[in-house]
């Protein structure tokens, strides 16, 4: 198992240097209720007390009452500033103002609240001069498990080397809320969606792969195919390289 009494202290003091190189005055994140945004936020406010959590519901029940409560329930633990802004109407409007230009497909569909939102954030940055805190991890970027321009944007991000196993190792030891920890990981981007359903992997079989154990050949072959098929989120923007000189 990690330090993660070290690992705590060199996390804070990154987000500190980060904070004194940019000359910003304080973080923002997406304070989802899960796991991820609860690790990120809980050092983010280590590292500095002008550390704003928002709460963005958008359509989903859950994202209203389950994550709601227990984003709320971190913020208060750790003395973190909650603000909630509810996208479902701006979410409407979107899909209303793409009716007659296009027909959104499941995919479009899912990946519009995760880009609303990070344009929220960077909405609240700019105006009151803070950074976007990322709330990505190790395991969900091997395989693509995150939306590009949503919640793979961020300014920085303090946690994007720990796998799920090691997010919630970390989280046990700072005491977080337990129903933080026990409840199934989710996106939350329809109701009864869960991360693991989604990938068609457990998470226990993607962090004993990027450990290096043997997992079963479906698990691998699913791994494979997930992160080759997703590696145009991982890449810098391809850009065209000029005439030679």
């Amino acid at each position: 198992m990690r330090d993660y009494q070290k690992e705590f202290a060199g996390r804070v003091e990154f987000i500190q240097s980060l904070l004194t190189q940019s000359g910003a005055k304080g973080i923002v994140y997406g304070n989802s209720g899960g796991k991820d945004s609860a690790l990120v936020g809980i050092l983010c406010k280590a590292a500095c007390d002008n550390t704003l959590g928002v709460i963005l519901p958008c359509s989903s029940r859950r994202n209203y009452e389950e994550d709601a409560a227990d984003a709320r329930a971190v913020a208060d633990q750790f003395h973190i500033e909650t603000r909630l802004v509810d996208l479902t109407p701006v979410k409407e409007a979107e899909l209303k103002a793409l009716s007659g230009v296009a027909s959104p497909n499941a995919a479009a569909l899912a990946n519009i609240a995760p880009r609303l939102r990070m344009l929220t954030l960077y909405a609240i940055a700019a105006s009151e001069n803070r950074l976007v805190a990322g709330t990505g991890n190790r395991s969900e970027a091997y395989v693509g498990y995150f939306t590009k321009w949503g919640d793979g944007a961020c300014d920085f991000n303090p946690i994007a080397d720990l796998t799920v196993t090691e997010v919630y190792e970390f989280l046990r030891f700072l005491g977080a809320p337990e129903s933080i920890i026990r409840k199934p990981p989710s996106a939350a981007l329809f109701d009864g969606q869960t991360d693991e359903t989604e990938m068609g992997i457990t998470y226990g079989e993607l962090d004993g792969f990027l450990q290096g154990q043997n997992i079963s050949p479906a698990a691998q072959a699913r791994i494979d195919r997930m992160h080759a098929v997703s590696e145009h989120k991982r890449r810098p923007i391809l850009t065209y390289p000029g005439e030679k000189q």
